[in-house]
């Protein structure tokens, strides 16, 4: 079935495959002997935990000053930048306000520009703004003029209470 070998035989190829040192069995030192022995070869890494410990310790208040550090870099460099673009901002803003009053200014110069031009070449315009403004006619005209109906001011309600 399968194949017969001793176990201490089968441990010490397991564990020499896993590379851990096996210690040879020694009768005449007894059990205690080799455990010690191989007790005070090993180094116990929490031998020295206190001052790993504080070495630790130290390492995060180390980072957590280093980032406190670059926090407050990026603070005063955000604080420097900031004014000059909230000044920036409001520059544009009134730049957009004095551009569209530079535009509504351009089209009523050139309405009125327009209306120069029709007042000077064209008759039959002249004459419909002197009937309509100057209320000016030709001999032999009459000027028949609707007006719209207003609406009544409503009487005062003061007199109730």
């Amino acid at each position: 079935m399968g194949i017969s070998r001793p176990p201490d035989e089968l441990n010490g190829k397991l564990l020499s495959a896993l590379s851990i040192p096996v210690p040879e069995p020694a009768e005449e030192l007894g059990d205690k002997a080799v455990y010690g022995a191989t007790l005070g070869q090993v180094d116990h890494p929490y031998g020295d935990f206190r001052a790993r410990r504080e070495a630790s310790v130290w390492q995060r208040l180390n980072r957590i000053l280093l980032v406190l550090l670059i926090i407050a870099i990026w603070l005063v460099i955000v604080s420097l930048f900031v004014p000059p673009y909230k000044k920036l901002m409001q520059s544009r803003a009134e730049i957009d306000n004095l551009q569209q009053k530079v535009n509504e200014q351009q089209t009523l110069l050139a309405r009125q520009t327009r209306e120069v031009n029709l007042l000077k070449t064209d008759v039959t315009y002249l004459e419909t703004i002197a009937r309509d403004r100057l209320d000016l006619m030709k001999q032999g005209e009459t000027i028949f003029r609707l007006e719209t109906a207003r609406a009544k001011p409503k009487p005062n309600d003061s007199t109730r209470r």
